[in-house]
């Protein structure tokens, strides 16, 4: 038999979803005979796959201890350093600068990822003590290239960044960037429209001006800040997030990125000596509802600073 004292991060998720995390290794065919046998239980009582759990409930499953493992705690994040350059922090979320040559997440097979970074430094803090957590772990509501720099949020408490993630998907939240493009696009500001396909096998974006099958809508818009000789100082806001949106869909567009040495021109960069995409996320903007208990973000207006190839090519 196995039980779980669900807390403040636990709650506000169903059941089936807990479960899932909590003990991964559960077959998801196993769970939910489980419900239907009644051998799963809220507070004593039955539930359904849907219920939602409320903090303080206790969640028993009668199995045996033997079949499926409770999930182990992953520490490999206090191998991570915890210097963070932090731009914002309070009790929900942290928003950190990330530096070019870092992952966001694990991925280059390193520890030294900007979520364990984070993870490492909440710990020391002890706003973050895996032992006492069933289902959750502090996560980043965005994440940057590795060769992108610039603003990344990560969520404190469940509540957070359930949160932020729906305020993501709904628009609430405005993310400005600022980049270096190697040739002007072909109006001084737009929003441009194309369609985009993540080819998996390649980690490479493709983008099509017309509707094709496996192709997502994407919404770039951009806007000339200065020019010096043939680079073009711009800023782009993303309204649509797929992968490698901003470098694809400028390069698409005729003003590829400097330094982008998957989309963008190796001759130039080669010249320039500069070998990863000039481009920064620039600034945060919430624009969340009255009745959002993260409201108050509102009134922020999050930057990361002047980026420093800006200062290199537009002093």
């Amino acid at each position: 038999m196995k039980s779980f004292l669900i807390n403040s991060n636990d709650s506000g998720q169903r059941v089936d979803k807990f479960i899932t995390k909590s003990m991964p290794q559960m077959p998801k065919s196993m769970m939910y005979k489980l419900i239907r046998k009644k051998d799963i239980k809220i507070n004593g009582k039955r539930c359904e796959i849907s219920t939602i759990l409320k903090e303080g409930d206790t969640v028993t499953i009668y199995i045996r201890d033997d079949l499926v493992a409770v999930k182990k705690h992953d520490t490999t994040f206090l191998s991570a350093p915890t210097s963070l350059n932090i731009v914002f922090e309070d009790r929900n979320i942290i928003i950190v600068f990330k530096d070019t040559g870092i992952d966001s997440h694990s991925g280059s097979g390193s520890s030294d990822t900007l979520i364990n970074r984070i993870k490492h430094y909440l710990y020391d803090k002890k706003e973050y003590i895996p032992e006492r957590e069933n289902s959750f772990a502090p996560a980043l509501c965005s994440r940057l290239d590795r060769n992108t720099s610039g603003l990344v949020t990560a969520a404190k408490n469940a509540a957070a960044l359930r949160e932020i993630n729906a305020a993501i998907q709904r628009g609430d939240v405005r993310k400005i960037y600022h980049c270096v493009c190697i040739s002007p696009p072909p109006k001084n500001n737009d929003i441009v429209f194309a369609y985009h396909r993540k080819d998996s096998s390649e980690n490479f974006a493709k983008i099509s001006d017309y509707p094709e099958s496996g192709y997502k809508p994407i919404k770039t818009g951009y806007k000339i800040l200065d020019i010096s000789g043939r680079l073009t100082l711009m800023e782009v806001t993303l309204f649509t997030g797929r992968t490698h949106q901003i470098r694809a869909h400028l390069a698409h567009i005729g003003a590829p990125i400097l330094g982008d040495g998957k989309y963008g021109d190796p001759a130039v960069n080669k010249r320039f000596k500069v070998f990863s995409q000039q481009l920064c996320a620039y600034s945060l903007e919430f624009e969340l509802s009255e009745d959002s208990p993260l409201f108050y973000l509102n009134d922020l207006k999050i930057s990361a600073g002047i980026p420093n190839f800006e200062k290199k090519y537009f002093a």
